[in-house]
C-alpha cells in the first residue's frame, strides 16, 4: 500500500469555483467537491507541520494535522475514509442520511471567549426557586453521568431518573413557551458557520437530517427559528417534546424520555418534522423519511458517545465526523481513533459542507 498525504482546503460558502483534486492511479479519480486531496508520494514519508509518518501500516499511530482557514483536522486512516467516500457515492444520495448531535456540534462551543450555552442550559424557567432545584439535580446527577465505574445499565436508570425529575420540575414550576422564547433570545448560543449552507445542500439533495438531542425539542426549534430564521423540510428533531395548553403553559411531555444514553435510532418514534413547528407546509414525506432504508450515514458529534446515535440502524457505511472543541492534547488520540475525521478547536462547518457535497454527488458527476 502506498503512502498518502491528506490536504484539505476550505471551500467558500458559494461552493461554485472548486479546483479538481489530485489522485493517483491506485485510487479511483475523485471529481469536484472532494474535501480531501489524496497525494501519492512514492517511497517517502509524509509530513504536515510537526507530524511525520514513515509507515502507513501503523495507522493507529498516525495523526495528520492539516490547517484550513485557521482550523485543524485529523484523519487517522485515510485509506478507510477514501473507501467509505467512494462506497457512499456509488450508492447515491437516496441511500444517505445525516445524523447530528446539536449542542457543541451544530452550535459553537466558544462564543466571544466564553463557553456557549447548551440548549438545556440556556433555559430560565422564570421561577428562581425551580431554577435552583434543577441546578441541584444537576449537581447531584452530573458526577454520576461521567463516573466511569458505574455500570451502563445502572447509569441509564439514573439518567432516566434525572431527566424525569427535571421534567416534573418544569411542569410544577409553571414553564411557559414565552419563557423559552425569552431564554433563547437572551442566551449565548450560535450555530457554526456553514450550518445553514449544509442544511440547504442536504435539502436540495432530499437527504434527511436527524438532529439527536437529550435536551428539549421545543428549545432547539426556537433556537433554529431565532438564529437561522427559516425551516428545512428535510430536518427532524429526535428529542424530548413538550405539550403546551392553549395559554402556552407546559402541561406534559410526549412519549418516552430521551436521555444521554438512549438518543439513537431506537428513539425515532419521537422524531418530529421541523416544518410542523416552524410553519413550513411543504415537508418531505414518504420514502425520504424512511430512514431505515437509508443505509449510509454521515454522523456528526462532539463526544465519542455520540457515535451511539446510529445504534439500531443497520447501516452499510458510516462516515463519522467529530468536533474536538476543548482538551485537545489529552483527547486527540481517542478522537482520532474513534472518528473518521476530527475537526479541532471549535472549527467551522465548511469542511463538512464539502464532504456532504461529495457524498451527494455520484461517481458519474
Amino acid at each position: 500500500m502506498g503512502l498518502f498525504g491528506i490536504a484539505m482546503k476550505l471551500t467558500p460558502p458559494c461552493l461554485q469555483s472548486l479546483s479538481p483534486v489530485f489522485s493517483h492511479e491506485l485510487l479511483a479519480p475523485l471529481p469536484l467537491f472532494n474535501p480531501f486531496q489524496f497525494i501519492f508520494r512514492k517511497n517517502r514519508g509524509v509530513c504536515y507541520r510537526s507530524s511525520c509518518c514513515k509507515n502507513m501500516k501503523n495507522e493507529g499511530d498516525i495523526m495528520e494535522h492539516v490547517g484550513f482557514d485557521g482550523a485543524q483536522v485529523m484523519v487517522g486512516n485515510p485509506h478507510l475514509l477514501h473507501s467509505k467516500i467512494s462506497s457512499t457515492r456509488f450508492d447515491g444520495p437516496s441511500k444517505l442520511q445525516v445524523i447530528a448531535d446539536f449542542d457543541a456540534t451544530l452550535t459553537k462551543y466558544w462564543i466571544d471567549g466564553q463557553r456557549g450555552h447548551s440548549s438545556h442550559g440556556l433555559l430560565q424557567q422564570g421561577n428562581a426557586e425551580f431554577d435552583l432545584k434543577r441546578q441541584k439535580l444537576y449537581d447531584y446527577y452530573h458526577p454520576l453521568e461521567i463516573d466511569p465505574t458505574i455500570p451502563l445499565d445502572e447509569k441509564a436508570k439514573l439518567m432516566e431518573e434525572w431527566w424525569e425529575k427535571t421534567h416534573a420540575l418544569l411542569i410544577e414550576g409553571g414553564l411557559s413557551y414565552g419563557a423559552i422564547k425569552s431564554s433563547v433570545a437572551n442566551s449565548r448560543i450560535a450555530f457554526r458557520e456553514g450550518v445553514t449552507e449544509l442544511f440547504e445542500l442536504l435539502e436540495r439533495s432530499n437527504v434527511p437530517v436527524l438532529i439527536f438531542s437529550a435536551g428539549l425539542a421545543d428549545i432547539i426549534e426556537e433556537v433554529l427559528r431565532q438564529k437561522l430564521h427559516r425551516s428545512f423540510k428535510n430536518v427532524r428533531i429526535v428529542s424530548n417534546r413538550m405539550v403546551f395548553d392553549q395559554n402556552g403553559d407546559l402541561v406534559s411531555f410526549k412519549g418516552k424520555t430521551i436521555h444521554v444514553l438512549n438518543k439513537n435510532e431506537h428513539a425515532l418514534d419521537m422524531a418530529g418534522p421541523l416544518h410542523d413547528q416552524l410553519g413550513d407546509a411543504n415537508g418531505l414525506t414518504g420514502d425520504v423519511f424512511s430512514v431505515k432504508t437509508r443505509t449510509n450515514v454521515l454522523l456528526l458529534g462532539d463526544h465519542i458517545g455520540d457515535l451511539g446515535m446510529s445504534d439500531g440502524l443497520n447501516y452499510n457505511t458510516r462516515i463519522s465526523v467529530g468536533f474536538l472543541n476543548d482538551n485537545i492534547e489529552s483527547s486527540s488520540d481517542s478522537y482520532r481513533s474513534a472518528f473518521d475525521v476530527v475537526y479541532m478547536n471549535d472549527a467551522a462547518m465548511w469542511g463538512v459542507v464539502k464532504l456532504a457535497s461529495q457524498l451527494c454527488s455520484t461517481l458519474d458527476d
